[in-house]
């Protein structure tokens, strides 16, 4: 687990995956593919596959959310592994209705 703070940017170890934290509230088990994902700094490229029920794929501009974790991020690269909280996985946020200007 680490602790997350909001601007963080982190990658996928298993896929193309990358995401930005908009909102985080202490330490969080973020995952992509089954395996944590890593700050933006580690050298290292994805390597592997995402493990099984974690390969729904991550979609570019969607925001990916946890209410019990207290998480929210932003996929800023698209890739084959799914986000998830340890074993659960993460929601995409639906778009926020604007208020009518009648």
């Amino acid at each position: 687990m680490a602790e997350l703070k909001p601007g963080a940017r982190l990658r996928s170890v298993t896929c193309t995956t990358e995401v930005v934290v908009v909102r985080a509230t202490g330490e969080v088990d973020l995952r992509c593919g089954g395996q944590p994902m890593v700050e933006m700094a580690e050298t290292s490229g994805p390597s592997g596959e995402p493990a099984p029920g974690f390969d729904g794929g991550t979609q570019l501009g969607k925001r990916y959310a946890s209410q019990e974790a207290g998480l929210e991020v932003l996929c800023t690269k698209a890739g084959a592994g799914s986000l998830s909280v340890g074993e659960a996985l993460l929601d995409v946020q639906g778009t926020k209705p604007l208020p009518a200007s009648d």
